[in-house]
């Protein structure tokens, strides 16, 4: 089954080993300061932050059963094969924005617990970063009436929101976002972060509740109810 998967880029891997698991992520392996995954609904992955990745980056994976059947619901688009060294062979798949994802074979079993990956994929042409992700066996979840919103829903565990880049700030534009989606009560989740030693607070938005975490920089957003200006894909 499709997994999302998100990696955070950091100069404070332990941190976020904390932050995990206090999410109730759980670790298959070990983690180390260079490289780390835990297995939730959808996988976080944490990477030491280089010269090429800077801390503050992130990416966005999608975990497939079948890289071949992956390559062929692919076809028409971008999409380039490659190895890499100590992982296995790979596909980038680039939208006409210039942004791509990658995905790789190896998707985990039915996502667990109560909260969910959820990168957000920012680009003009909400339409077409979807089609990519439904290629890939998301399915559409929840649609902004106007067009602007999507968030689609892997089997696997995880998610992805799509959101139209028009209206965001000078120097933001079009790009990836790390986020969460959480289930259940958000003032409950808080307790448990600042237990944990973080500090987090909950912020009333229009379309629902989200939590801030400031230390690192993290905003989960809490499930959507309210649907108007929104409906829910047939």
């Amino acid at each position: 089954m499709t997994t999302v998967q998100q990696i955070v880029y950091t100069d404070a891997p332990e941190r976020w080993h904390a932050l995990a698991a206090a999410l109730g992520f759980v670790a298959p392996y070990p983690p180390t300061p260079e490289w780390a995954e835990f297995d939730g609904d959808g996988v976080l992955s944490v990477h030491h932050a280089t010269a090429a990745y800077p801390s503050g980056g992130m990416d966005l994976n999608v975990l497939v059963a079948d890289l071949d059947a992956a390559e062929r619901a692919l076809e028409g688009r971008d999409v380039t094969r490659r190895e890499m060294d100590g992982v296995g062979e790979m596909l980038t798949v680039r939208a006409a924005s210039g942004l791509s994802i990658t995905v790789f074979a190896g998707a985990r079993a039915a996502g667990a617990g109560d909260i969910a990956v959820q990168p957000i994929w920012f680009q003009d042409d909400v339409d077409e970063a979807r089609g990519i992700l439904e290629a890939l066996g998301l399915r559409a979840s929840i649609l902004s009436d106007g067009g602007g919103w999507a968030e689609l829903r892997a089997p696997g565990g995880g998610s992805v929101g799509v959101h139209s880049a028009a209206g965001r700030s000078e120097g933001e534009g079009q790009g990836f976002g790390l986020s969460f989606e959480a289930r259940g009560d958000e003032d409950v989740l808080v307790a448990r972060l600042r237990d944990a030693g973080f500090e987090a607070s909950v912020i009333d938005e229009s379309y629902g509740r989200t939590i801030r975490i400031t230390d690192p920089d993290v905003w989960i957003n809490g499930a959507q109810t309210d649907l108007y200006g929104y409906h829910r894909a047939s």
